[in-house]
């Protein structure tokens, strides 16, 4: 319980009206968990506008609105207060309800379009490896130190990210290693955080449903980096062309990793297997688990946040080489049918290239490459014909398949898909709409010392269709149909 002044302290107010010492009990922005003495945040969403359900908050047990835009009709008993931007009074809001808990904690932001899952998986292993107490917001899970929480989204919302970070406080964690979605960044859900450092991974083609041009979406990211605190460090992957642009205008320490340009913390790949990554990271030769060039980034912006959090080059790097992939990242599944099996999150051009990439560094050329992929529905659809054409250009065979269809018919995103499919590679491309008749169909194809790829999905356990979510995972299944191949011999 806390006060409203309180609560609204550092937002910016444009009127008042009725109590502002007013008790709050808790915070919506949802009027249907709306309970007695809540302060409701009208936000303009991008489905529902929370201004129309404000007379439903206030039946609802509402004590304080919080909007853009006042009701004609004020209700005597409620306290409105009138906001420029009920999004950012949110974040903030919530950060002082709940004692403002980033300011006791060094949290750390990883935002880009790949990496994210991995960087903040790889942070949190390491730091409680090296003995902290350490908490992880991420799009395969949450977990305050070995509790684990399921994740909903890749960014929570400002309520929630809050009261995770408070839980983090009250069992003693000192850091906290998140991922900052564009949308979350624009959505201004991470308003009123303080963090101790933010790290740039790339930026390649995705999300332009939601912010519908390039450069909107490159600018979504540079906010995180624009608003760190002086003191804060920001630290960028500066191969990427975008990493120089996220440095622009921000009051942070600024601090570079890179492979091939000059940068605070670099790296060589020495050695790049199936087995694992060798690489010289400032000078020091380290076996990793991890595979592929784009791990050899992940690791270096790991090993950098690391440092930049004071932390020892030797320990880290000795805690580094211990620590294992984040699920559904390249996982190899295991099985006896000599046939190499992987699954991966990559749903963006720049992540299944990556993936593909590194497979043919592995091939001997003999092996065929067997890839499944589909897009998810309801998103941005540009990236489809690329997909498609990526998968062609990198394998020997290609299964088209559904992802998730969320209220699209996976018929017609497939059609989108197959834009991209030139004449060369229609020989070479199927058609499997149903995906689990799609990964039994690229392990039928398979031989031994073949190579099959499901991308898209990753570490999901389900299906989201029409509104449902069915369960659904890729690893299981493509583990069963190798089994039952298997047995079959």
């Amino acid at each position: 319980m806390a006060q409203l002044k309180d609560i609204l302290y550092k937002v910016s107010l444009q009127s008042v009206s009725g109590n502002m010492e007013t008790a709050v009990a808790q915070l919506a922005f949802d009027s249907r968990k709306v309970a007695d003495g809540t302060a409701f945040v009208a936000i303009k969403g991008t489905q529902v506008d929370g201004h129309e359900y404000i007379e439903k908050a206030i039946e609802a047990g509402a004590v304080a609105i919080i909007c853009e835009h006042l009701p004609e009709n004020l209700n005597e008993s409620v306290t409105y207060v009138q906001v420029k931007d009920s999004e950012e009074a949110l974040g903030i809001m919530s950060a002082n309800f709940f004692g403002n808990p980033s300011e006791k904690l060094h949290l750390v932001a990883i935002t880009g379009t790949n990496g994210k899952t991995t960087c903040v998986t790889l942070l949190y292993q390491l730091f409680r490896g090296l003995g902290y107490n350490t908490g992880m917001l991420s799009t395969v899970e949450n977990k305050i130190n070995d509790e684990v929480l399921k994740a909903t989204h890749t960014t929570p919302d400002a309520i929630t990210i809050n009261e995770l970070l408070a839980q983090m406080v009250s069992k003693g964690c000192t850091h906290c290693f998140m991922e900052a979605s564009s949308h979350a960044i624009v959505q201004r859900r991470i308003a009123g955080l303080k963090f101790k450092g933010a790290v740039f991974t790339n930026l390649s083609h995705e999300h332009l449903d939601y912010h519908k041009t390039f450069d909107e979406y490159i600018r979504a990211k540079k906010l995180l980096f624009d608003n760190l605190p002086a003191g804060a460090f920001a630290l960028v992957n500066y191969d990427d062309k975008r990493g120089p642009i996220m440095l622009q205008n921000t009051k942070a320490w600024k601090h570079k990793y890179a492979l091939k340009s000059f940068a605070d913390y670099k790296a060589k790949i020495l050695s790049n297997t199936l087995q694992g990554l060798e690489l010289d990271i400032d000078g020091h030769t380290v076996w990793f688990k991890l595979i592929g060039d784009f791990n050899a980034y992940n690791l270096l912006a790991v090993y950098g946040t690391a440092i930049l959090l004071d932390e020892e080059e030797t320990d880290v790097l000795q805690e580094l080489s211990a620590v294992d992939p984040a699920r559904g990242r390249f996982e190899i599944v295991p099985t006896k049918s000599g046939i190499t099996a992987l699954v991966d999150y990559a749903h963006t051009p720049d992540a299944l290239e990556n993936v593909l990439h590194t497979i043919k560094e592995f091939r001997t050329g003999n092996e065929k490459v067997i890839t499944v992929v589909g897009c998810g529905g309801n998103r941005d659809k540009e990236k489809r014909p690329v997909m498609a054409k990526i998968a062609c250009d990198f394998s020997d065979k290609v299964v088209l398949t559904s992802d998730n269809p969320r209220f699209e018919e996976p018929d017609a995103i497939i059609a989108d898909m197959q834009t991209g499919v030139t004449p060369a590679n229609f020989r070479k491309t199927l058609v499997v709409a149903d995906r689990r008749e799609a990964i039994k169909t690229a392990v039928s194809l398979a031989e031994p010392k073949d190579i099959i790829l499901v991308a898209g999905k990753g570490h999901e356990d389900y299906q989201e269709i029409k509104g449902e979510r069915f369960p659904f995972d890729d690893k299981l299944i493509l583990k069963e149909m190798l089994d039952l191949i298997h047995s079959q011999d």
